[in-house]
C-alpha cells in the first residue's frame, strides 16, 4: 500500500450559486492537487459533502474525478455509513474502475459496541473487492474506534490495510502504530499533529489543509516521512497557524474560504452548512496570502 503514503486530500466538493456541482471549480482543484506534490486524492469524504450528494451526484463526481485524473494519483473513494447492509450492497454493485481503495467511516448515530464496529468492518471486507482504509472520527460518530479494535481488524482481514486515525489521541495511535502487522498503513486525519504522528512511526495524511496548501504541506509530509525533521518544522509552522481557524466554525466552510481566496471556486456550501462568518473569512484570506507571500 506504498500508493498510500503520503499526502492524501480530501476533497472539497465546489458549488455554484445554484447550489449545483461546479465541475470547473472540480477541475482546477484536481488539477491544482496534481501539479502541486498530493499523493493520492480522496473523493467523497466528509469534507466532499457527501452526506449532502445525493447518490447520482456522487457517481458523477467519481467520474468527472476519474476522467480529470487521467491515471496520475491513486484514488480514494469514500463509502461508509451506520447501516451496514446498505454500505455492503453499495461496496458489491459499484463499477470499481478507477478506484485503488475505499475509505468507510466507523458508522455514526447508533453508537455502536466495539464488537458491532468489529462485525461492521467485518461486513464491509467481505463485500469490498478494494483495499479498506477503515476511518475512526469520534468527534463525528461519537464513537471511538479503539486501538485494540483496529488491530484486531488488521490482524484478521487482508484487505483492511489502513487506518485513517482522527481522534487526535496520540496515545491511542501510538499504541497501534506498535502492534500493527507488518504494512499495515496508520494515516493521520487531523492535519496538525500530523507532524507528530509521522514522526512516532505514521505513514502520512488525509489532509483538509492540502486542498489549498498542498505544495507546503506535501512538502511537509515528504520531509518528516524521510526524517528530515528540521525541514518538515520549518512547513509545519508555515501553515499550522491557519489549520484551527479553518475548522474553528466547520469543515470544509473554512478551507472553501481558502479555495475561494486563491481563484479555485467560489465558498458556496449545501445547507445545513454556511459560510465561515465575516470576521473568520476575513482571516483566513489574511492568513493565506500570508502563507503564499513566503
Amino acid at each position: 500500500m506504498k500508493e498510500l503514503k503520503g499526502m492524501g486530500v480530501a476533497l472539497v466538493t465546489p458549488f455554484d450559486g445554484n447550489g449545483n456541482v461546479d465541475f470547473d471549480g472540480l477541475g482546477k482543484l484536481i488539477n491544482y492537487q496534481i501539479e502541486n506534490g498530493c499523493n493520492y486524492l480522496v473523493v467523497m469524504g466528509t469534507t466532499g459533502e457527501s452526506a449532502t450528494l445525493n447518490a447520482q451526484e456522487k457517481k458523477e463526481v467519481l467520474d468527472f474525478a476519474i476522467k480529470t485524473n487521467n491515471g496520475k494519483l491513486p484514488i480514494v473513494y469514500g463509502v461508509g455509513g451506520n447501516n451496514t447492509m446498505a454500505v455492503c450492497e453499495q461496496l458489491r454493485s459499484m463499477d470499481t474502475t478507477g478506484i485503488d481503495a475505499i475509505l468507510s467511516v466507523s458508522p455514526y448515530y447508533n453508537k455502536p459496541t466495539q464488537e458491532g464496529i468489529y462485525q461492521h468492518y467485518k461486513a464491509v471486507s467481505e463485500a469490498s473487492r478494494l483495499p479498506i482504509i477503515v476511518y475512526n472520527v469520534p468527534g463525528r460518530t461519537s464513537s471511538n474506534l479503539t486501538a485494540a479494535t483496529t488491530l484486531r481488524l488488521a490482524n484478521d482481514f487482508g484487505n483492511i490495510v489502513a487506518v485513517k486515525e482522527a481522534s487526535g489521541n496520540l496515545e491511542q495511535v501510538m499504541t497501534i502504530i506498535q502492534n500493527r502487522p507488518k504494512d499495515f498503513l496508520v494515516i493521520s486525519g487531523d492535519d496538525a499533529i500530523t507532524l507528530p504522528m509521522i514522526a512516532a512511526g505514521g505513514d502520512g495524511v488525509i489532509s483538509v489543509v492540502g486542498n489549498a496548501f498542498p505544495k507546503d504541506f506535501s512538502l511537509m509530509v515528504s520531509y518528516a516521512l524521510n526524517n528530515e525533521i528540521e525541514k518538515a518544522r520549518t512547513y509545519h509552522y508555515k501553515v499550522y497557524d491557519i489549520i484551527d481557524l479553518l475548522f474553528c466554525e466547520g469543515n470544509p466552510g473554512g478551507i472553501k474560504e481558502a479555495c475561494a481566496e486563491i481563484g479555485l471556486m467560489s465558498n458556496n456550501l449545501r445547507l445545513p452548512l454556511v459560510n465561515v462568518s465575516s470576521s473568520t473569512a476575513n482571516k483566513i484570506k489574511e492568513l493565506t496570502r500570508g502563507i503564499f507571500r513566503n
